[in-house]
C-alpha cells in the first residue's frame, strides 16, 4: 500500500502543478498565495473501494483501490457525483503515464 500512497501523494502535486501553470498563464499571474491555498485544499479520503480526490469540497476524481472485474489498481476514474466514480472508463493509472488537468482527470474524446 506505501506505493500506492506514494503515488497518490504524486499525483496530488500533480494537480497543484498544473493549477499552479494555469494560475501563472490567467488574469492572477504569478500568485503563490492562491496556488499555496489550492494546493492546502486538495486532500484524499480512502473509501472501501476507492480514494476520493478532494479539492476543498468539490469532487476531484477517484482512484481504484484494487483490481476488480472492469479496473486494475491505481486506476484514475472522474466523478459522476460526490459519492460515486464514473465507471465506463480509466482516464489513466497512478502507476503508469497520465493526463490530467487541476479540474479533473481527462474527458474521453
Amino acid at each position: 500500500m506505501n506505493d500506492f500512497n506514494n503515488a497518490v501523494e504524486t499525483l496530488l502535486e500533480t494537480i497543484g502543478n498544473d493549477f499552479e501553470r494555469w494560475t501563472n498563464k490567467s488574469e492572477y499571474g504569478n500568485d503563490p498565495d492562491r496556488v499555496e491555498k489550492f494546493r492546502s485544499q486538495l486532500s484524499v479520503k480512502t473509501g472501501r473501494k476507492y480514494v476520493k480526490i478532494l479539492t476543498d469540497r468539490s469532487v476531484w476524481g477517484f482512484v481504484q483501490i484494487e483490481d476488480d472485474k472492469k479496473f486494475k489498481k491505481g486506476d484514475i476514474l472522474m466523478a459522476a457525483g460526490y459519492d460515486a466514480p464514473a465507471r465506463n472508463k480509466a482516464r489513466g493509472n497512478i502507476f503508469e503515464d497520465y493526463s490530467i488537468q487541476w479540474t479533473g482527470p481527462n474527458y474521453l474524446f
